[in-house]
């Protein structure tokens, strides 16, 4: 099959990165893009492998491992970024770099005692639901400092920062006020209480707003559908950025 697809759209999402970037002062900045790679095969996978994307993120804890055993793994980084369960974190907790979804200690709790199983400390994130949504996961903004203090004493693993995928919005506009919200907040978050020296990794911004999200701040954005989306393949039509990213 013909991949260029990936390698055209790879491009153009790079070049809307680096112009988002610009257009918010922060040229030299660092953005990574996570490819979400929810439905795409170990071949698109691979694809984006050889020309230079080494970091994937997975939704789900079964696909993940039928990917990680069918694709090459050299030099791959794997981030988790759908909602985990805690009798599911054994399965990956020596595969991820890391874990973008913690909402709740019990979870954190979970990961730092496989971590230590092996012999590993696992970078995390705190998942925010800055649009206090029921269908969605992610701890509500009031409690985010309170989960972030109470999993300090858990070796296993690392806050890094905090992961939130905004509501959809009509508007673009719409994407920054969220955005803004929470990078104020978790901001405030990691000087004021975790004493902190280096700003927290922020991940936030999918393929309808990741240009919103680098101007909010964000260091890593996360972009399935972009990636995939000129594939001639009905399992692609018609997917919202809520599902696919």
């Amino acid at each position: 099959m013909d991949y260029t697809y990936i390698d055209r759209n790879v491009e153009q999402i790079r070049e809307r990165i680096e112009k988002a970037k610009s257009a918010c002062g922060r040229d030299g900045e660092d953005v990574l893009m996570v490819a979400a790679v929810k439905y795409a095969t170990p071949e698109e996978i691979d694809r984006l492998r050889e020309i230079g994307v080494r970091d994937v993120g997975e939704n789900r804890v079964q696909q993940m491992l039928e990917h990680y055993d069918a694709i090459n793994t050299e030099g791959m980084n794997f981030h988790f970024i759908g909602t985990l369960q805690t009798n599911k974190v054994k399965y990956i907790a020596d595969k991820v770099c890391m874990i973008h979804s913690v909402d709740s200690e019990k979870l954190a709790r979970e990961i730092d005692k496989q971590a230590k199983k092996c012999g590993r400390v696992i970078d995390v994130l705190i998942e925010i639901n800055c649009g206090e949504e029921e269908s969605k996961s992610g701890v509500l903004p009031k409690d985010a400092e309170e989960l972030c203090l109470s999993i300090q004493k858990y070796d296993g693993i690392r806050l890094r920062g905090f992961m939130t995928m905004a509501p959809r919005c009509d508007k673009k506009e719409d994407y920054l006020k969220f955005f803004q919200q929470t990078y104020a907040q978790v901001l405030d978050i990691w000087t004021k209480k975790l004493h902190n020296i280096s700003r927290p990794v922020i991940s936030m911004g999918m393929s309808e707003s990741f240009e919103e999200a680098i101007a909010s701040g964000a260091d890593i954005v996360r972009i399935g559908r972009s990636l995939f989306c000129k594939v001639k393949n009905k399992k692609y039509k018609n997917i919202s950025e809520e599902n696919y990213a």
